[in-house]
């Protein structure tokens, strides 16, 4: 399996790891990213995840070649999606880091990140139209999001590559750098994630995810509920005594 994970100081890392097909991904696969993911939404010790392929590419997509001939398409998508749903509804934050080619569902990985990092080598293609297929792993629905509607057209319909720079100008990605300080930065951030305080940033995306579909009075009520929340936790006492001693925090997530 295709699919390396590894932990430490609260980060977990995981590598599309099969550089031999630039880290496409079999429908097993998929389906071995959403356990892990599924078993980091289970931790309190798991407090930031970092994604990213083995050198040469991010993610090429789903490795056509090897889906099963007697399962459906129906069956095969229902896997991907489910894996999609685990990366959408994850509590810890998510940074990628797209070190070469991030295509099809490689793309849509990258879109799903809470915070994606790239690297001057990183190419962002839409290439399902191009294969006679349609958008998977939320891109429809992610893609109009991030870039907006026309912009969504034009890289969907035309499956048009888009290099690091264009990505950032987009939204697509956070920030670009060297490639050989990408995994450095990507990690560093994800520390300092992970450093950070679990409750409030699980509500947090929680209140940014809900704001797609949430009228504006409705969304003031869902913060103040979350602030309820989070005041009653004790990282917000370790926060301001943190400040008073001119400290650094430590939060814990209780």
């Amino acid at each position: 399996m295709s699919i390396d994970v590894v932990r430490g100081d609260g980060v977990v890392e995981i590598t599309l790891n099969a550089p031999e097909r630039r880290n496409a991904l079999t429908p097993d696969e998929f389906a071995a990213l959403g356990d892990a993911l599924r078993q980091v939404a289970g931790s309190s010790g798991d407090r930031a995840v970092l994604i990213t392929g083995a050198p040469g590419a991010f993610c090429s997509g789903a490795h056509l070649a090897e889906t099963v001939p007697d399962e459906s398409v129906v069956a095969i998508m229902g896997r991907i999606q489910e894996t999609a749903r685990a990366l959408h509804r994850l509590p810890q934050p998510v940074v990628a880091a797209v070190g070469g080619p991030a295509y099809g569902a490689g793309m849509s990985i990258a879109l799903a990140a809470d915070l994606t990092v790239a690297s001057e080598r990183a190419v962002f293609c839409q290439v399902f139209v191009k294969r006679g297929l349609v958008p998977d792993f939320g891109s429809s629905w992610l893609l109009p999001r991030i870039v907006g509607m026309q912009t969504a057209k034009r890289l969907a319909l035309l499956g048009e590559p888009v290099g690091a720079d264009e990505a950032a100008a987009l939204g697509i990605v956070a920030e670009v750098v060297p490639d050989d300080t990408l995994l450095a930065r990507a990690r560093e951030v994800a520390g300092r994630l992970a450093a950070g305080a679990p409750v409030a940033q699980r509500l947090t995306k929680q209140l940014l995810h809900a704001s797609y579909e949430t009228a504006f009075d409705a969304q003031l009520d869902a913060e103040a509920a979350a602030a309820v929340v989070a005041t009653g936790t004790t990282d917000v006492a370790e926060a301001f005594a943190a400040f008073a001693q001119k400290r650094d925090p430590v939060f814990t997530g209780r």
